[in-house]
C-alpha cells in the first residue's frame, strides 16, 4: 500500500494532546497514522493537496439498521408504533438474502459517502443464517470498518427457519467461527440483544451471556416506548449482574434518574439518534442527560427508511436539542442565558472518539492520532454553505453537508476522491436498490396494508407478556 500525505489542510485531530493543526499536514504509512504536523515530507507518498479544507477523523455511526437502505423515506410521517407495525412486523419479513446484502451494501457505500468509515450495523433481520451471511457480505463488499452486529430478533416470517433462542445462538456461534475467527479485521462482529421483556428473562440472559463468551461486543434498544415495560429492563439487568462496558443501550429516551445512573455505573454506553427519536414520538435525546452523569454520548442514523445517512446532521439536531434543554429553565424563569451549553467541539466528539470508545475500537480509529487506522475525511468549500470558511469546527458541526465531502481515507485507501466514491457504478446500484425495493413492496402488499391497523388487543398481550418475563 502507497504512502499518502495528506498535506496544508486544517487539521481537527481530535486528540487533545495534539489539538488542531493549522496548515498541518497527515502521513499515513501502511494503512496507519505515521505523523501529523507541519511541512512533513515523505519520498514515496501520493500527496494529497489538502489547502483550503478541512482535515478531521473519519465519522462513527454507532447505530444503523442498514438493511432499510432501499425503503429510504417511506417511513417519512410515521410514529414508532407505526414503524414498529410497518417495517418490523410487515415489510422485514419479506426480506430475502439479497435484499439484505442490498441494503447493507450500498447503505455502507452512502455511509462512507457521507464520512462514515466506522459503522455500528444493527441487524435485526437475520431471518436464516443465509440473512446473516449475505448482510455480513454487503458490508465487506463496500469495504466499510466497524462492527456487524448479529440481531437473535424473531420477527413474523410465514416459514420461521429458526424456532427457539438457542437456535439463533448456535448461529451466532457460527457467524462468529465462520466469518469473524479473528478479531484483527476491518469488520468485526457483535450481537443485537432482542428488546427486553419480548422474551423470557432467561432468553435475555442467554443472549447477553452469548455476547460475551464469544468475546464480542453488544447492542440494544432501550427505553424508547414511554408507559410500557417492553424494551425495559435496566433494573432487572442491573440486579442480574448483566449491564457492562461491552453493551450500546440505544435510544434510553425515557430512563428514569436512576436507571440513567446504573447505566453509568455499570460502564454501559449509550447512542442516541436523534432524527428519528424527535420524529417518532421517542422523547428528546438523552445527550444532556448522558454527559450529566458521565456517559460520553455517541450518535447514530438510525433507520434509512426514515432520515438520511449521515452523521452531520444526526450532530446539529442532537447539539441544538441538548442547548434548548439546557436553556429552558432559565427562559422559564423569564431570563435569557448568558451561555450557551454544549460547544460544536462537543459534537464532533459525539460523532467521531465517542463513538470509536463506545465500539471498544477508540485504540483504532476516532481520532487522528499516531498509531491509529488512517480513517479521514477532507470537507471542501466547494459551494455557498462553506464560503468563506472561518471558525472550522463551528462549519463542520452547523454549515457542513454531505456534497462538502471532498476525499475520504480509509485504513489509508481513498474511498472517496474529488467528491465521488472510487470504484462505484452509480446507475448500476440505483437499478440494484429500485429492483430490490420494488420486490420488497409487492411482497409487502400481498400481506395486507403497508402499515396495518393499530391492533389494541395484540398490544395489550404484548405489555403484558413484556411485564410478565420481567417478573420472572
Amino acid at each position: 500500500m502507497r504512502p499518502i500525505l495528506i498535506r496544508n489542510g486544517y487539521v481537527i485531530t481530535g486528540d487533545p494532546a495534539i489539538g488542531d493543526v493549522p496548515s498541518g499536514d497527515v502521513l499515513i504509512v501502511n494503512g496507519r497514522i505515521a505523523e501529523i504536523g507541519q511541512n512533513l515530507h515523505h519520498d514515496e507518498a501520493e500527496e494529497i493537496d489538502a489547502t483550503g479544507t478541512i482535515v478531521m477523523p473519519g465519522m462513527v455511526d454507532t447505530h444503523r439498521h442498514t438493511w432499510q437502505t432501499q425503503l429510504r423515506a417511506i417511513c417519512a410521517d410515521m410514529s414508532l408504533m407505526q414503524y414498529m407495525r410497518c417495517i418490523r412486523f410487515n415489510i422485514s419479513p419479506v426480506y430475502t438474502p439479497e435484499d439484505v446484502y442490498v441494503g447493507n451494501y450500498i447503505g455502507a457505500l452512502e455511509a462512507l459517502n457521507a464520512g462514515i468509515t466506522t459503522l455500528y450495523d444493527f441487524s435485526h433481520t437475520s431471518h436464516s443464517p443465509e440473512h446473516a451471511d449475505e448482510a455480513i457480505r454487503g458490508l465487506r463488499d463496500a469495504r466499510i470498518a466497524g462492527l456487524y452486529a448479529y440481531g437473535f430478533y424473531p420477527a413474523p416470517v410465514d416459514r420461521p427457519y429458526f424456532t427457539s433462542v438457542d437456535q439463533r445462538i448456535a448461529d451466532a456461534e457460527r457467524i462468529r467461527t465462520q466469518h469473524f475467527s479473528s478479531d484483527d479485521q476491518r469488520l468485526g462482529m457483535a450481537v443485537a440483544i432482542t428488546e427486553v421483556g419480548m422474551y423470557p428473562f432467561d432468553s435475555t440472559r442467554k443472549e447477553i451471556m452469548t455476547g460475551r463468551r464469544l468475546g464480542v461486543q453488544q447492542t440494544i434498544h432501550t427505553n424508547c416506548f414511554w408507559g410500557s415495560a417492553f424494551c425495559s429492563g435496566i433494573e432487572e439487568l442491573a440486579a442480574a449482574g448483566l449491564l457492562g462496558p461491552d453493551q450500546v443501550h440505544v435510544h434510553c429516551n425515557s430512563v428514569t434518574d436512576n436507571e440513567l445512573r446504573l447505566l453509568a455505573d455499570n460502564g454501559a454506553k449509550v447512542s442516541c439518534t436523534p432524527d428519528t427519536e424527535l420524529q417518532m414520538g421517542m422523547g428528546h435525546p438523552l445527550i444532556g442527560r448522558a454527559h450529566d452523569v458521565g456517559i460520553k454520548p455517541t450518535l447514530g442514523a438510525d433507520v434509512i427508511s426514515c432520515n438520511g445517512g449521515d452523521l452531520l446532521t444526526q450532530a446539529r439536531l442532537g447539539l441544538q436539542d441538548a442547548r434548548v434543554l439546557a436553556n429552558d429553565p432559565v427562559n422559564a424563569q423569564g431570563r435569557m442565558p448568558e451561555d450557551i451549553p454544549f460547544k460544536v467541539r462537543d459534537a464532533i466528539a459525539w460523532m467521531t472518539i465517542n463513538g470509536a470508545e463506545a465500539m471498544g475500537l477508540d485504540h483504532r480509529t476516532g481520532s487522528l492520532t499516531p498509531g491509529k487506522d488512517g480513517d479521514i475525511v477532507l470537507i471542501a468549500p466547494n459551494d455557498f454553505n462553506l464560503m468563506p470558511l472561518n471558525d472550522m469546527v463551528g462549519a463542520v458541526v452547523l454549515q457542513a453537508n454531505v456534497s462538502n465531502i471532498d476525499t475520504v481515507v480509509l485504513r489509508g485507501e481513498v474511498v472517496k476522491r474529488h467528491g465521488r466514491l472510487t470504484g462505484v457504478d452509480f446507475k448500476q446500484l440505483l437499478r440494484m436498490a429500485e429492483g430490490s425495493r420494488e420486490r420488497i413492496m409487492e411482497q409487502a402488499l400481498r400481506r395486507g396494508p403497508l402499515v396495518p391497523p393499530p391492533n389494541t388487543t395484540a398490544m395489550a398481550e404484548m405489555e403484558e407478556t413484556a411485564r410478565q418475563n420481567l417478573a420472572a
